[in-house]
């Protein structure tokens, strides 16, 4: 066990798995500096231009490249920079990488974890700062993550880097500071969520660092007397379904918390799923972002984030709801 920060945990995943295999590498702008959040930091050092890309300033090339060289045997990681950015490479992901198991008849693959950073993040405005993981869900294709602790960036990007499948890969900008044990022995396995917290009164799914602000509303309700379980799914596609009906089961409600918006949010696939299989205590609720854009302004932007004191008080709401 070893304390690391969010970034520091991805980055050592990437860099065991380049001194392990020869075939795995990095692409995307300023690498050579150490990524934007200097989550590359000391790689180019240690493995050379070959090996740590630095790529022009377009998202299509950088992409469109490293599906070319996944398809010839090699497992590159390609760094976004920003989710935002990425939508520029959507038809190479889409259209090309997304469908070249299916298109080639299982005779090509396409192993490559594409870094996406996501969320809000200290007045980025509209540009640069939404979470789109919903979309990737959608695409066939596509295995889609999003880690909210230093011990699931670091297990599941040794994951991700070994899946043969492309994996769309969402850190959260705002967590690359926090620090946490990372145990290098644990494996991380797609489609299996994590219990953060145990209890029997209320369900509450989320993911990235909406799932470390369910943990703090958990500690909150449980001052109050109410034992919430916290159910933190880490990828999106697949996600486990199982572990989120068991809880559901157990406890008969569910509140689902994300930063994305709401409407079309991958929120309402989980309320979906449980509400089609589980007769629940209280009707089910969902907690996201308004469909607004994101503004510049500290006072606007903190109007559409979900918080661990918007969560509390709504599992609060859902204890004293009159039983369906």
């Amino acid at each position: 066990m070893a304390k690391m920060t969010y970034a520091e945990a991805a980055r050592q995943a990437v860099a065991e798995a380049m001194r392990e295999d020869p075939t795995v590498w990095c692409v995307g702008e300023d690498l050579g500096r150490g990524g934007v959040f200097q989550q590359y930091a000391g790689l180019a050092a240690e493995f050379g231009p070959k090996r740590g890309s630095d790529a022009p300033i377009s998202e299509a090339a950088i992409m469109g490249a490293a599906f070319g060289a996944a398809l010839v045997g090699t497992r590159p990681i390609v760094e976004m920079r920003f989710a935002d950015f990425a939508l520029c490479a959507t038809d190479e992901l889409v259209n090309q990488i997304a469908k070249a198991r299916f298109m080639f008849g299982g005779q090509s693959r396409a192993p490559m974890v594409i870094r996406k950073p996501m969320g809000m993040w200290r007045s980025s405005a509209a540009q640069h700062s939404q979470s789109l993981e919903s979309w990737y869900v959608h695409i066939p294709g596509l295995v889609v993550c999003c880690p909210a602790t230093p011990q699931d960036n670091y297990s599941m990007m040794r994951a991700a880097i070994a899946c043969d499948d492309p994996v769309v890969y969402l850190e959260h900008k705002n967590i690359w500071a926090l620090e946490g044990e990372v145990d290098t022995g644990i494996e991380g396995e797609f489609g299996k969520a994590r219990l953060r917290c145990r209890g029997d009164d209320l369900t509450i799914v989320s993911w990235s660092d909406t799932a470390n602000k369910a943990v703090e509303a958990a500690d909150a309700l449980s001052a109050r007397g109410i034992r919430a379980e916290v159910v933190d799914l880490v990828s999106l596609w697949p996600w486990d379904k199982r572990a989120v009906l068991d809880s559901a089961a157990r406890t008969g409600r569910l509140l689902v918390a994300h930063e994305s918006v709401t409407v079309g949010g991958f929120g309402a696939e989980v309320v979906a799923t449980v509400a089609q299989e589980i007769a629940l205590k209280a009707r089910p609720r969902r907690l996201g972002a308004p469909r607004a854009l994101i503004s510049y302004a500290p006072n606007l932007e903190d109007q559409l984030r979900v918080t661990a004191e918007m969560i509390a008080r709504a599992g609060e709401d859902m204890m004293e709801a009159v039983p369906v």
